[in-house]
């Protein structure tokens, strides 16, 4: 359709007029909001001239000056048809960026799924047993977690605690081959997988780059704390004072250096499995030891 912007897919837009094609090749960045650098590759309908591409920055006015220029030359048309089609394009590329944008932050939000009605009738009537506890804990080993009957269920409350203000956290001390990383797998998959991150190895910085509300209320299963000590600091901060933050500089693509501040928030609930026979007493203060 003409004068409009039509999405081949993410590597290629394509925009047309009466008198001109143009294709954005290679798609647009959806970050840095103060630039627009494309690749064009403009033709003239209906003519046999090969078509005119480049790189440009659609808010430099030099580039685009000289991008006009150049195009109008190769395809023996006037400066002005190609200014008035490279200005609706861009505005249509403004559109097209913003929407992707909003898109992509709808698609990073927290994924809640909402029970129905009989579920939550399913729920409550579970919740209101006599003897609670004690058919949880026999509901745990029914779904396959066999043997350390009270420390499946010790388990199992603290990673139901997640969702409170001030949630709980569980190290598991044990030799290696004694069965503590399979208890804390088999447990862990009765926490639904919206709401928990399981973490084999990760790196110093690791947790200072997570969404700021991406761990809130989450659960946090580390398969061995043994080898994840560099970030036992800002594991035991996210704990105790339920946020973490941290100012780097980085440099822009223009080569300007800048101050930004990640903040990331909690609380969180911590699992973790070590071969240890103590753990350092910062952390051990902060969890139940089993």
């Amino acid at each position: 359709m003409a004068n409009e912007l039509i999405i081949i897919d993410q590597q290629q837009l394509q925009y047309e007029n009466d008198i001109l094609k143009i294709i954005v090749l290679g798609g647009i960045r959806l970050e840095g909001l103060d630039r627009l650098r494309v690749t064009l590759k403009v033709e003239l309908k209906d003519s046999p001239r090969p078509p005119f591409r480049h790189t440009v920055d659609l808010y430099n006015d030099t580039q685009l000056e000289k991008f006009i220029r150049k195009a109008a030359e190769k395809l023996e048309i006037g400066t002005t048809i190609i200014a008035a089609s490279l200005s609706e394009l861009t505005e249509k590329l403004e559109q097209y960026r913003l929407e992707q944008i909003k898109q992509t932050t709808e698609n990073n939000k927290p994924k809640i799924k909402p029970l129905s009605e009989a579920e939550k009738a399913a729920a409550e009537k579970y919740l209101q047993q006599p003897n609670l506890l004690e058919q949880t804990k026999t509901d745990i080993g029914n779904s396959g977690v066999i043997g350390e009957a009270i420390n499946r269920l010790l388990m199992f409350i603290i990673y139901t605690y997640r969702k409170s203000h001030t949630p709980l956290h569980i190290i598991c001390l044990a030799s290696s081959g004694t069965g503590k990383t399979h208890l804390q797998e088999k447990v862990g998959e009765l926490i639904p997988e919206e709401d928990k991150i399981e973490i084999t190895t990760l790196s110093e910085n690791a947790f200072y780059y997570f969404g700021q509300r991406e761990l809130k209320h989450k659960l946090i299963m580390i398969e061995d704390l043994d080898g994840a000590e560099n970030v036992l600091y800002p594991l035991r901060e996210l704990m105790s004072k339920k946020r973490i933050s941290k100012t780097i500089a980085i440099k822009s693509k223009t080569g300007e250096t800048k101050t930004i501040h990640l903040i990331v928030e909690g609380p969180v609930a911590v699992s973790g499995c070590t071969t240890k026979e103590s753990v350092y007493e910062d952390n051990a203060n902060r969890s139940f030891l089993l």
